[in-house]
């Protein structure tokens, strides 16, 4: 108690004395109140109430009262310290009440490392003097009773003033006495403790060496203020500039993408169909050149974009600088939607295309499977109409009447024969124009002239066989053999003219089995020229006994056969030209085989390929999500190791590149489906990419966790226990944690957890309320309480240091405190300072700490 009490009126008279006073006896000098309400002045440099001037009790008691509100006010609490103990001289209370002053006052500001005031005072110490043989301090009584640890607390500062090589450690009262005089004489600290009391007492009194050491912490912590306040301030506009680099970087590549996006949705969004097929397809070439050519190095921006501003939140939250808003619109969700969109935009075109060349396909076979019906049946209409408004009956004989009447009724078989081509005619005209075929106008015209003949040629065939018919009865006579030639000829002619249409006829098939069914029809068809020759031979028989019985019975036959215009020569020529076309039609279908069998070996190649292509790209999807809870090794392995994942899939890229060639391939092909794969080349592209975006982000997650590593400084063995413990409770094993498992994981780790506690500690590690917590979030929260963060007063608080406590800062001053970079930096963008007794050129270094802090132009 006699220690204390001697070293706490040193230190009240350290003080005092600054107002020309001292006291004699610490439980006596201070009972009427006013020398503790001088006391209370002098260090804290505030003025407090005026005191009372009596000298009764209770005015010794009001003075007292005052001096313990104002130490309330600073927001101690005083136990059990009354100012009637006080009055009374009540020495137990009165040291109580001073060591409060002296905690508050001289003590309570040391913190090193957010440690506590005690803690703080003890670690500085501990600090300065490790360098010193002899010396070992682990508290604040015996770690000082040989004078060592004083000894070379001074030596640290001050060399000059004592040579520590000599001293000895059996020396501990010289040694006490040698710090007590320099401090004494050179540091302005009074002697406050006696050597003989802390060698000769087992214990020396705690409270009483805290006194005496914190005047040595606020002797020696001024002279390094300047220095460390420089360095921060270098530390904070370092962190400052390369944020803003790393914005700017961000808000340039946000720019560029999305205009890029702007430029080619309405490329892509554009449906006006080309009249060709040829143009069709250079629409289709130009899209696959864009898949291949100009969106991949896209793919590739939106990816780095993604992770440029992930980084770029994680250094602004590990520097406690607000989060980073881009421009209005360059949000990343902006960029997805505007991807997503170009995407939707971009799926909708390519099938577009592959319709359109479909319909474009369709309608060239139409037309000109138009264009061959319509000459067919316009070289058989030829003449009719000139042939059906003669009146030849009118002066031909009884035979050549009757002959004119059978002539007709061929004719009108003949005639209905045609029918079915006309309705054909007509239904694929219709087609076309359904179809929106840009020579529409032509076709409609050449239909409705060939209708508007066809029902021409009813009427006049109508006509005429009324006519006929008229004079029919005036006609008695017929050829019979004749008339049989012609019955028979004429529809043995159509058979022919309908075999010839067939072994002409166009088609488009697209499999194996299509063009195996024309196949077919054809062996059918050639399965009945035999019958037909039969036939024909039976008609050749007709005109041949025709010219027997004229031989026989010596009967002129006089020009042609008046019931037909077929010659037995044109059944012949007709014949002929039928079996020229039927080899002709083999040789046909025969090369259409060979076309769909190349194209069945385009589909199975693709199909080969797509199906080790697929499932590899989604087994390296699976393997990298299984990497990115894996534990084994340092960060700096796991980033290798990803690196050489990385360059793994990227040489797998020439797979991708040679299904591309090949899908080309099947596209120029005009091959539209494939029945031996369920992947398409959009499902390959779309994966693909996932697969390059996935293994970039993973690794992005492996290089924000070495900068919250090494900005928290925290060990490579402290965030293995921390991945290990997360992924113990990572029960789903996809790189999150549930909430109750987020719990369990806590209290395996040592917290002891309310609801209120824990639903505080989800805020932080969930602030979005996503119901899930992320290895990030994880790592944030563990290592939030130890991380040594800036803030904008401490950055106040170090300018004005280096302003010499003046409210503003000169440019010389920046340019002589700081590095020349960073001293341009502040001068560049701090504001002229507006105040009372400013100096030419005066800075305003407050506003401009705070918005390091906040959201600002800086």
């Amino acid at each position: 108690m006699r220690c204390r009490a001697q070293t706490f009126t040193a230190w009240c008279n350290s003080h005092l004395r600054k107002a020309g006073t001292q006291i004699e006896n610490i439980e006596e000098d201070f009972r009427n109140g006013l020398k503790l309400m001088l006391l209370l002045e002098v260090i804290s440099g505030e003025r407090l109430p005026k005191p009372d001037k009596g000298k009764m009790r209770f005015h010794k008691i009001a003075n007292v009262n005052k001096a313990l509100d104002y130490i309330s006010s600073k927001g101690v609490k005083l136990v059990s310290i009354g100012a009637e103990e006080i009055v009374d001289g009540n020495v137990k209370m009165t040291l109580g009440m001073i060591w409060t002053i002296i905690l508050r006052f001289a003590i309570q500001d040391i913190s090193v490392e957010e440690t506590s005031a005690k803690e703080g005072l003890l670690l500085w110490c501990q600090r300065k003097t490790a360098p010193y043989r002899n010396v070992n301090v682990q508290n604040f009584h015996i770690s000082w009773k040989d004078g060592l640890a004083l000894c070379a607390l001074i030596h640290r500062h001050r060399p000059d003033l004592i040579d520590y090589s000599k001293l000895r450690k059996d020396d501990p009262i010289g040694n006490l006495n040698t710090a007590f005089e320099v401090a004494e004489k050179y540091l302005d600290i009074p002697k406050m403790l006696d050597a003989e009391d802390i060698v000769n007492t087992p214990k020396p009194d705690e409270k009483a060496i805290m006194t005496y050491v914190s005047c040595f912490y606020h002797a020696f912590a001024g002279a390094e203020q300047a220095e460390t306040a420089a360095n921060r301030i270098c530390k904070v506009l370092a962190v400052n500039q390369e944020n803003e680099r790393l914005m700017e970087e961000y808000e340039k590549l946000a720019s560029e993408l999305l205009e890029w996006i702007r430029r080619t949705i309405p490329w892509l969004e554009n449906r006006v169909a080309e009249q060709t097929m040829r143009a069709m397809q250079q629409k289709l070439e130009d899209f696959r050149d864009y898949r291949r050519v100009h969106k991949p190095p896209r793919v590739q921006e939106k990816c780095q974009l993604e992770i440029n501003f992930n980084t770029l939140q994680t250094k602004l939250r590990l520097s406690n600088r607000p989060a980073f808003m881009p421009s209005e619109g360059k949000m990343v969700s902006d960029i997805a939607n505007a991807w997503k969109g170009l995407e939707q935009v971009e799926k909708g075109y390519e099938e577009w295309l592959l319709t359109e060349i479909r319909r474009l396909e369709r309608l060239d076979h139409l037309a000109e499977k138009f264009k061959q019906k319509c000459g067919l049946h316009e070289s058989w209409t030829t003449g009719k109409e000139h042939l059906l408004s003669q009146k030849d009956y009118e002066t031909a004989s009884l035979m050549e009447i009757r002959a004119l009447m059978r002539k007709h009724e061929a004719f009108e078989s003949d005639l209905a024969a045609h029918q079915d081509r006309v309705e054909q005619i007509a239904a694929i005209a219709q087609e076309l124009n359904e179809l929106d075929y840009h020579d529409a106008a032509s076709v409609n015209t050449r239909c409705q002239g060939i209708c508007d003949q066809w029902d021409n040629l009813g009427t006049l065939t109508q006509k005429r066989r009324d006519a006929l018919e008229r004079v029919e009865k005036l006609w008695e006579t017929i050829d019979q053999l004749y008339l049989e030639f012609a019955k028979r000829a004429a529809p043995f002619n159509n058979w022919m003219d309908g075999a010839m249409e067939d072994l002409q006829d166009m088609f488009i098939v697209h499999s194996i089995e299509e063009i195996q069914s024309l196949i077919t029809a054809h062996d059918q068809f050639k399965a009945t020229l035999p019958e037909a020759d039969k036939e024909r031979i039976a008609i050749m028989g007709i005109q041949n006994e025709i010219t027997k019985i004229a031989q026989t019975y010596g009967i002129k036959l006089v020009g042609v056969n008046p019931y037909t215009v077929l010659s037995p020569q044109d059944i012949t020529n007709k014949w002929e030209a039928v079996k020229q076309l039927v080899p002709l039609r083999d040789q046909m279908l025969q090369e259409e085989v060979a076309r769909q069998q190349a194209n069945e070996r385009l589909r199975r190649s693709f199909a080969a390929q797509a199906n080790i292509i697929g499932p590899w790209i989604q087994t390296k999807m699976e393997e990298i999500g299984h990497v990115s809870v894996d534990i084994a090794g340092s960060l700096e392995e796991q980033m290798n190791n990803l690196k050489q994942y990385e360059q793994n899939i990227i040489n797998y890229k020439s797979n991708i590149d040679k299904l591309e060639g090949d899908h080309q391939l099947i596209q120029e092909a005009l091959i539209f489906d494939n029945k031996h794969t369920n992947y398409t080349m959009e499902h390959i592209r779309v994966g693909w990419e996932q697969l390059l975006t996935t293994i970039a982000r993973t690794i992005n997650e492996v290089e924000n966790q070495i900068l919250t590593r090494d900005a928290k400084g925290i060990s490579q063995e402290q965030l293995n226990e921390f991945r290990a413990s997360f992924n113990h409770f990572d029960r789903k094993r996809n790189g999150m944690m549930d909430p109750d498992d987020f719990r369990a994981c806590l209290i395996s780790m040592g917290y002891d957890l309310g609801e209120v506690e824990f639903a505080r500690i989800m805020t932080l590690v969930d602030p979005n309320n996503t119901g899930v917590v992320t290895f990030q979030a994880f790592i944030d929260f563990m290592t939030r309480e130890t991380a040594e963060t800036d803030t904008a007063e401490q950055v106040m608080a170090s300018f004005k240091i280096l302003a010499s406590d003046k409210p503003y800062i000169t440019m010389e001053e920046l340019r002589r405190e700081l590095p020349p970079e960073q001293a341009e930096y502040c001068i560049s963008r701090m504001t002229k300072y507006v105040g009372p007794e400013a100096a030419p050129g005066a800075l305003d270094y407050i506003s401009f700490s705070s918005a390091l802090y906040g959201e600002s132009d800086l």
